[in-house]
């Protein structure tokens, strides 16, 4: 097994990293452009955020079918394609020039974008320690972090520049560029032992994952913090781009730099995790992110900022922390439990922004804080019940 602070730990993990990097920019390039994709197509901001949604929508969908035949087939082979998918289609978009077709390319970019991140988090359980594990999770998702930070600023800055159809010509040669160097560096599977693909056996095993607690609820917790956090930063790009602040697209896209406290967040998970349940560190984590949310309600700009720097660190902290969690309590087919708290998270990404929209209709930003109040409520009652699944357990959470 690989072990913390070798040469193959370093080169895994650096590759997972560059290939969320590559997946995320890929998935949040068209945030920052949401104002100018509604003046320019003529729609709304919730039709406009359709092409965000739409391929987070596929993506959680096809997280499904990635998990049950990386089982069967492999790991390194499974991402590679599905990478070169998402280079393909990428070049495609910067042909586009009708929204319905943008909004095609972007469902069908969202089916190749779910490859890695179904099959990442599986190729670390058999490859790497326990201890590495904990460790390399909590790096790569801070990859997630700087993929979206990286994709929003190609958005803000190549949009503004050059246009929304360049920003993907753009988008494409980073991907291709990520594409060789994840290939080169990520070690060939060890440890990889394939399961038959069988129906019946991948229907057991999900079912399996639903019907245990812990997995289900942890999975409602990844979910429905996604559903808040990443449609906050979606309906913020349309209070920033009006009064009083009158940002252009290049500095909404700066705004998202904030995400670096989320890649602190994610890199500390795996320490704490070694001293505290993981499930305190969840409901630290939200904990963080409700207290962000009331500080964005301030009206200056640097309170908007902090408030999303402090929102940004809290949830990572909690999303990375639940998918180790859910690594470690399945006791086999490890990608499809993997990919089941995935499809719930992006299936949370998809839908928060109807859910948040008649809040936002009703009193704009106040609105929104509000109805994310609600649900992270839920989230953290969520979190409680795992503390209580630990009281009735005979070993302690953290050891199971």
């Amino acid at each position: 097994m690989i072990e913390v602070g070798t040469k193959k730990f370093w080169r895994g993990t650096l590759a997972l990293m560059i290939g969320s990097f590559m997946i995320f920019a890929n998935v949040y390039v068209t945030q920052p452009l949401l104002p100018m994709i509604a003046d320019e197509f003529a729609v709304s901001a919730l039709q406009a955020s359709a092409s965000f949604t739409i391929t987070t929508l596929t993506l959680g969908i096809s997280l499904l079918f990635y998990g049950p035949i990386s089982d069967a087939l492999g790991r390194k082979g499974i991402m590679v394609m599905t990478m070169l998918g998402i280079t393909l289609t990428t070049a495609c978009l910067a042909l586009v020039q009708q929204y319905e077709y943008l909004l095609l390319l972007r469902a069908l970019q969202g089916f190749f974008l779910a490859g890695l991140p179904a099959i990442a988090v599986a190729y670390l359980g058999d490859e790497y320690s326990s201890e590495a594990l904990m460790v390399a999770v909590g790096l790569y998702i801070s990859g997630n972090t700087l993929g979206g930070i990286g994709g929003r600023l190609i958005g803000g800055f190549a949009g503004e520049w050059l246009g929304y159809t360049a920003t993907f010509a753009v988008m494409a040669a980073i991907s291709f560029i990520c594409l060789l160097i994840f290939y080169v560096l990520l070690p060939a599977s060890q440890h990889f032992q394939p399961n038959p693909l069988r129906l019946g056996e991948i229907l057991s095993n999900m079912k399996r994952h639903l019907l245990n607690r812990r997995l289900i609820t942890c999975y409602l917790i990844g979910g429905l913090s996604f559903f808040i956090f990443i449609n906050q930063y979606s309906y913020v790009t349309f209070v920033l781009e009006a009064a009083p602040y009158h940002l252009s697209a290049k500095y909404i896209g700066l705004l998202f730099l904030t995400y670096l406290s989320g890649t602190v967040g994610s890199a500390m998970s795996g320490k704490l995790a070694k001293r505290w349940p993981q499930a305190h560190i969840m409901m630290l984590g939200t904990g963080i992110f409700m207290l962000g949310s009331c500080v964005t309600l301030g009206e200056s700009l640097w309170l908007i900022i902090l408030g999303l720097l402090i929102n940004s660190f809290g949830f990572f902290l909690c999303h990375s922390t639940a998918s180790s969690f859910v690594s470690r309590h399945a006791k086999q087919a490890k990608a499809s439990a993997s990919s089941l708290y995935l499809v719930f998270y992006y299936l949370g990404a998809s839908s928060g922004g109807f859910y948040l929209d008649p809040f936002w209709q009703m009193n704009g930003w106040t609105g929104v804080i509000f109805g994310s109040w609600i649900i992270l409520g839920i989230v953290l009652m969520a979190q409680l019940s795992l503390l209580r699944y630990q009281a009735k357990s005979s070993q302690p959470l953290a050891k199971l």
